[in-house]
């Protein structure tokens, strides 16, 4: 896992090798164990490495091929690369016993084409002397973060957005990349904070030749069709697959473990891990004083039936002292407040292993949110209800009596269209509530795009007919790489730590998505085929209890032990002056959280996450 970034002028004037440095210091908690630069007249790429696989010096970066017609800076596991290698070996010299070596080769063979033959996580840049062009390319899922900006004088690119920092360029702020933000608790690609800079989007490649950036996608999950209707049969192909994704993810010359919450899906990984393993796994865990948010026994219910050796680790209100790390952490605004015990997940597991792997992906593969099973009452609309007869319907339940307010709520729910009413189950700040908060002036600014819009865009996008596999094809492309993998990404790598998902290898995905959707949900039960699985394997209690989330007592904490701190900030002049927000708007829901009057504090947690970014990146005068 490593650190990588670089650039490119289009008027053929020499990069600065001082800038690259500068840019390599900003993600050395990327790489601490090597680093390299490659500057050759108008190209600079640069790389901080963490050893994983081939510690020895023949796995530094930039690393070329035999001729030096080709350099690559590369981030990530390819898990196939044995495989890829033997194919490659009679045509090519290998100088390494490098997954980036690999690359190198697959692409003097395929071009750009190279990229359907890798299977695992990866952001890479590559540099073609010869055609003159630079190729940036991230992984299918979106596992491994990659940013660039292009402007007149040439492209820019680094896995973080603070390296892309160094050069004192304009921080000028994209308002409707802050509207966005509270509305889905992170910034959806491709936008970020900045406006000039931009992120790549997962399963997809850009080239830069001539002054000239072009991306394109090269890779969609497809749901159909769906040719196998035998659960049997399903069942067992499910069970190779997801026992090869974690056999392909221990392969590591370093230290490994595993992130265990207690939740179906990371024990899951844990025991296909330790039937694997001729030694006990390591497995780390994180826990609250807060019943309601604490897992820690049914963690320790999967520690001890599979021997594990078991780490704890107790998140208490004062984690709050942490939220101005997780600011540089995460380099945009951030407000899944889940980050704040991946972050200590992380920093505990580094303390035993280089590498974990964890439980990724489970809920978008087979459907565990339980917004998924309330999708077919929402879709009634939909489905049978004509455009005469819903607006009669909806004429009538809006002349109901203020007494039958839910009646009327569900009604509206049932004729909305769902996509609309899908956005009411995810966002964080409704649109009314941000029309109520928004200063005259921000609002004028962002009228132009609802992020109702933008839900819809993704669910016209989505490759599948039926709903559910709609929905999981939007939270597979868009709260998945964007929130959940962001979040831990940054959180392991900012302690040198290297997170592994098994069950988001692609072979997987690409098998879930065409199975029947009644053996995704079946009878109630999320998740079904993965849980028929693993029964007799994983303890009942963990199998049928009910779904928790990584969630936060953070409504707890902003009424008690963290109450002035949450005044101090959101209540200062220089965060009501921001001019985003009516004052009197964002103390009146201090208040109501704070007496009371209605739980508000993971809205709390996203307004208190953006002022704490424009104090670190806006305000401070760093570079």
């Amino acid at each position: 896992m490593c650190g990588i970034a670089g650039q490119v002028h289009v008027d053929e004037r020499p990069v600065d090798r001082r800038m690259l440095e500068a840019m390599g210091r900003r993600l050395r908690h990327r790489g601490p164990d090597d680093g390299g630069i490659y500057a050759e007249g108008p190209v600079g790429l640069v790389h901080q490495r963490l050893s994983i696989l081939d510690l020895s010096p023949a796995g530094h970066q930039p690393m070329t091929n035999e001729d030096q017609s080709i350099w690559i800076v590369f981030n990530g596991e390819i898990y196939n690369f044995e495989e890829l290698r033997q194919e490659l070996a009679e045509r090519h010299v290998f100088r390494s016993r490098t997954d980036t070596e690999v690359i190198l080769h697959l692409y003097e063979e395929y071009g750009l084409n190279c990229l359907s033959k890798l299977r695992g996580m990866f952001a890479f840049a590559l540099w073609d002397a010869r055609r003159r062009r630079l190729i940036l390319a991230r992984d299918r899922v979106g596992k491994k973060p990659l940013f660039y900006s292009v402007n007149e004088q040439g492209v820019s690119f680094a896995s973080e957005i603070k390296a892309l920092l160094v050069d004192g360029r304009s921080r000028e702020i994209d308002p409707l990349a802050i509207h966005h933000y509270l509305t889905f608790q992170y910034i959806p690609a491709p936008r970020t904070v900045f406006g000039d800079i931009k992120k790549l989007k997962p399963g997809h490649l850009l080239v830069y030749a001539d002054g000239k950036a072009t991306e394109s996608a090269y890779w969609t999950l497809h749901y159909e069709p769906k040719p196998r209707q035998n659960e049997v049969e399903c069942l067992e192909e499910f069970r190779g697959l997801l026992e090869e994704s974690v056999r392909l993810r221990m392969i590591s010359d370093v230290p490994l473990g595993a992130f265990l919450s207690g939740g179906v899906d990371s024990s899951t990984v844990v025991a296909i891990m330790s039937r694997l393993s001729s030694k006990p796994v390591r497995t780390f865990s994180i826990g609250f004083k807060e019943a309601a948010y604490n897992e820690l026994d049914y963690a320790r219910q999967v520690a001890t039936r599979f021997h594990t050796e078991h780490h704890e680790f107790i998140v208490e209100p004062d984690a709050v002292d942490i939220l101005s790390t997780l600011v540089r952490v995460y380099d945009e605004p951030f407000a899944d407040s889940s980050a704040i015990p991946t972050y200590y997940v992380s920093q505990l597991s580094r303390q035993f292993v280089t590498v974990a792997l964890n439980g990724d992906g489970g809920d978008e593969l087979l459907a565990g949110y339980g917004r998924y099973r309330l999708a077919p009452t929402d879709r009634l609309g939909d489905r049978w209800l004509s455009g005469p007869l819903r607006s009669t319907i909806g004429d009538l339940a809006s002349s109901l009596p203020a007494g039958l307010g839910r009646v009327r709520n569900r009604i509206e729910r049932v004729l909305a269209p769902f996509s609309r009413t899908y956005l009411a189950r995810i966002c964080y700040f409704s649109p009314a509530e941000k029309q109520a908060m928004y200063a005259p002036e921000f609002g004028a600014q962002v009228q132009s795009e609802d992020s109702y819009d933008l839900l819809l865009r993704w669910f016209e996008a989505a490759q599948a007919s039926d709903l559910l596999d709609r929905l999981l094809s939007v939270d597979s492309g868009t709260y998945l790489p964007d929130d959940l993998l962001v979040k831990v990404d940054r959180a392991t790598m900012a302690h040198s730590l290297e997170g592994r998902s098994p069950l988001l290898d692609h072979r997987l995905m690409e098998f879930s998505a065409t199975l029947p959707v009644e053996l995704k949900v079946k009878n109630g039960i999320s998740k079904y085929l993965m849980k028929r699985a693993m029964r007799g394997l994983l303890p009942d209690d963990v199998l049928d209890r009910p779904k928790m989330g990584f969630g936060v007592p953070v409504d707890e904490w902003f009424r008690g032990e963290c109450r002035d701190y949450l005044r101090d900030i959101l209540l200062s002049p220089q965060a009501l002056g921001r001019g985003y927000f009516k004052p009197e708007a964002v103390r009146t829901v201090v208040e109501a959280h704070q007496r009371q009057e209605g739980n508000y504090g993971y809205r709390l947690y996203a307004l208190l996450m953006l002022e704490l970014w424009h104090r670190e990146y806006h305000d401070a005068a760093w570079s």
